[in-house]
């Protein structure tokens, strides 16, 4: 039974960290050096010596230099960058940094040799890096790296400059790279992996065992671990065609839209409350997030769901459910952290505005949009008109409108269409609620009736002691019926059947350019910006009809430039190999990450948009790659010479995400229940809502005393999503496990490995009873054998050892009454069960 440390997730046995830092940069370097182009020769164009550069050179600055200098770090000690030519070129407080064709002028290699200021100041690099930067430096120190966007003496964004930028560069396909080991590929995919591991030296690890791969598969495809049978029928499945039929069943699956739809709803900012403040409801939050599960299952393509998601509501339709569909999916645009209890409306708007603005440049162009509000954005050529030219497009979009109730806002609410059935059904349902509020309203009558007569009583002069106290004590009885009947009334008015509603967005009446907002104040205004999109990801602007926001025009654009495929595939590449082609995921700005396979990222992407953007297409192509099937075990000379794994010798280890982890738990013990959707808060008890009453200042909020039936079993995605304040109770783990903090859109989660998470699954009283119900499972087998046989391939889906059954078989008797479950709450804990490998 494996149970290593939680914190070693993809790394082996370390003997000192500064002693194999160390050796693992000097290792590489002897086998990672091969001479560089001459300067003279090349141009940031070649090819080669830009290749050179990123995999000789770049790495050292990276492991070594960046955390004080760079951009990114937002650090510059001595006033030094250099995560950019110009960074070195102009240098710092001291002068340039480096003297090209002269190594010992140049300071950078006299820091480096601890000749004067010694760099790094904590020990001294290894002499093979050492010689790499100096033959670097005298062979004129070739650096294809762009400088973030400089300003031109105009006030502008140097856009030439900033468009040989790799991604912002038109797609490069080119041809399959030539590989030595013929017969190892499977798929392009693995022409692209294999030909820049032979390039290095390297080469892949063994594929991984069945067992593994299946576990890692319906892992990364449904969040959900394959049944006991599943793992039977596939290991003893000998067609060709076996690992197809797995990944094509997993693909049909409700299972998969439920897991992928979680990964989107992370760049969205999703939750089911409005804001922070108060915990006030978004009562139709829910058809947003449903409607994200069945664009993955329907494998919607992705071009189509830009359009919905950023302009449904001006898109044509063909029927009302086709409608329905575009106005939910513009809760993109409001679903997220919005201030609603802002005073100020108009820098609600703007600031509404911004969010938009920020969540379309993150999730669809991988950028930092929001960095150019208040100026030119420091790193990138992206330029403050560049902002307000986007900007301006959601300032003619309606996004929020004010309440009646003090100076609160809510998020825009829209009426959606209804086919026959729908209002069929609704008329039922109407029906019903008319005769339950008329048998309310009547009970309520005859309880204040009563509440009459007993004061009437008590007001009576001739009433015994005796008989005041029984009369005072039926009259708070009655008080406090009367009380609960009008809440009950109160919430049957308040949510009664009407036609479906869904948050979402409109243009507004007359829409218009928007004034630059100086320091995002939106009454300190300055000129007036075009409506338009990014200038240096565009050599024409799109036409805006007159009277419409520019939306349509927008997704449009979006949905066919290939800076959103590159993103959209490295997004999709980082979720099922545990780290994007582009490590920076949701940065592609020029001090972001630079792809690790540039000609890979761009043969996918172009495939991505050729065959119709196809999500599923995409990910079925991924996952049937051998190089997706690799195992994840350590090999020394591998790991000196990459030990970030960035060449991918062998598969990421990654652990389960906090939904995972709980759905496998139910899973696995046999409670987990099948949903369709809906509504997350049970907002129809009336003991979860309150402020319901028109007279309140504050607008109606919620509490979470109360679940439907089945509700704490069904899948996390199911759940109600907090704001606010710690995830409830059924799916506390989010709270321990890195969920996406849901007022920021996140493309990559952290991963923390802290003893909080330990003792969670060891003491959580909900942990403890998954292990219950799983041993109550597995008590129908009445072999012992048999019946740890069952919970291996249940758990950890591969066979037990005969030493693990040894030694679990000794803890059983060891243990007595109640063994069964303590053993498999030590598999639940286990590392094995947290991790896919």
């Amino acid at each position: 039974m494996t149970d290593e440390p939680i914190a070693r997730v993809n790394s082996q046995p370390q003997t000192g960290p500064v002693v194999v830092v160390w050796a693992v940069l000097a290792v590489a370097a002897l086998h990672l050096f091969v001479p560089l182009a001459d300067a003279s020769d090349v141009t940031p164009e070649d090819d080669a010596a830009t290749t050179g550069f990123y995999d000789q050179v770049e790495p050292i600055f990276a492991r070594y230099c960046y955390e004080c200098h760079s951009h990114a770090s937002q650090q510059a000690e001595g006033g030094l960058v250099l995560d950019s030519r110009r960074g070195w070129q102009a240098g710092g407080t001291s002068g340039a940094a480096v003297s090209p064709g002269h190594p010992d002028e140049s300071l950078l290699i006299k820091a480096i040799r601890h000749l004067g200021p010694e760099m790094p100041p904590d020990a001294k690099l290894p002499d093979e890096v050492v010689r790499r930067l100096e033959r670097w430096v005298s062979e004129g120190a070739f650096d294809p790296r762009e400088s973030p966007a400089e300003v031109t003496d105009a006030g502008g964004i140097d856009l030439e400059a900033g468009r040989r930028h790799w991604a912002f560069q038109p797609l490069n396909r080119g041809d399959l790279p030539d590989v030595e080991s013929v017969n190892w590929p499977r798929t392009p995919i693995d022409r692209y992996i294999v030909a820049k591991l032979e390039a290095n030296g390297l080469r892949p690890v063994a594929d991984a065992d069945r067992h593994t791969w299946l576990r890692r598969v319906s892992f990364d495809l449904t969040g959900l671990p394959p049944t006991v049978d599943e793992v039977r029928d596939f290991v003893t499945d000998d067609s060709p065609a076996a690992r197809e039929k797995v990944v094509d069943r997993l693909l049909a699956s409700r299972a998969f839209g439920e897991r992928w739809a979680r990964h989107w709803l992370d760049l969205v900012g999703y939750a089911d409350q409005v804001g922070t403040s108060n915990n006030v409801f978004a009562q139709h939050a829910w058809r947003y997030r449903d409607y994200v599960i069945d664009a993955f299952n329907s494998d919607k393509p992705f071009d189509r769901f830009i359009r919905e998601q950023v302009s449904g509501d001006l898109l044509p339709e063909e029927n009302a459910e086709q409608r329905a569909a575009n106005l939910i999916a513009t809760g993109f645009l409001v679903l997220g952290d919005v201030e609603i209890v802002e005073a100020d409306k108009e820098k609600l708007r703007v600031d509404v505005v911004d969010q938009q603005v920020t969540k379309v440049g993150r999730a669809f162009l991988g950028m930092t949009l929001e960095c150019a509000r208040c100026h030119d954005h420091k790193f990138d050529p992206i330029g403050q008109r560049d902002y307000y030219a986007m900007a301006g497009i959601f300032h003619g979009t309606s996004s929020t409108f004010k309440t009646d109730r003090g100076v609160w806002s809510d998020v825009n609410v829209l009426e959606l269409p209804e086919t026959d059935e729908q209002r069929a059904e609704r008329a039922v349902r109407e029906r019903q609620h008319a005769e339950e509020l008329a048998t309310a309203e009547s009970e309520r009558e005859q309880a204040q009736a009563e509440l009459d007569e007993l004061n009437k009583r008590l007001d009576e002069a001739d009433v015994s002691d005796a008989e005041r106290d029984d009369l005072t004590k039926r009259r708070d009885d009655a008080a406090g019926h009367v009380s609960e009947l009008d809440k009950v009334i109160q919430h049957a008015k308040f949510f009664a059947p009407t036609t479906p509603k869904a948050h979402g967005v409109r243009d507004v009446d007359a829409p218009a350019d928007m004034r630059i907002t100086i320091r995002g104040n939106p009454r300190a205004l300055g000129d007036t910006v075009p409506r338009g999109v990014l200038r240096v990801c565009s050599t024409t602007q799109p036409v805006i009809p007159a009277g419409e926001s520019g939306r349509r025009e927008l997704a449009d654009w979006l949905a066919q430039h290939p800076l959103t495929a590159r993103v959209t595939v490295n997004r999709i590449w980082q979720k099922l190999f545990g780290e994007g082609l582009v490590r920076s995921v949701d940065y592609f700005g020029l001090p972001g990450e630079h792809p690790t396979h540039p000609q890979l990222l761009d043969h996918l992407a172009a495939e991505f948009m050729r065959t119709g953007w196809s999500q599923k297409r995409l990910i079925r192509t991924l996952v049937l790659s051998r190089t997706y099937g690799l195992g994840s075990e350590f090999d020394e000379r591998a790991g000196a010479i990459d030990p970030d794994n960035r060449l991918l010798w062998r598969m990421n280890r990654v652990r389960l995400d906090a939904e995972a982890l709980r759905d496998a738990m139910l899973a696995v013990s046999g409670q987990l229940r099948a949903s369709s959707g809906g509504p997350a808060i049970p907002l129809e008890y009336p003991e979860n809502v309150g402020g319901l009453d028109p007279k309140d200042v504050n607008p109606p909020s919620f509490g979470l005393r109360k679940w439907r039936p089945g509700q704490e079993l069904e899948r996390t995605i199911y759940l109600p999503v907090i704001r606010h304040a710690a995830q409830p109770e059924p799916a506390a783990v989010r709270n321990v496990f890195d969920f996406s903090q849901p007022s920021q859109f996140v493309g990559k989660r952290d991963v923390t490995a802290v003893p909080t998470q330990a003792l969670f699954l060891m003491n959580s009283p909900v942990i403890k009873r998954y292990a219950q119900a799983l041993a109550e499972r597995l008590s129908e087998e009445d072999d012992p054998t048999q019946r740890l046989e069952l919970l291996w391939l249940a758990l950890l889906n591969r066979p037990i050892s005969e030493t693990e059954r040894f030694e679990a078989s000794e803890f059983l008797q060891s243990c007595g009454e109640g063994g069964w479950t303590e053993l498999c709450h030590a598999l639940l804990a286990s590392n094995e069960f947290l991790m896919r490998i």
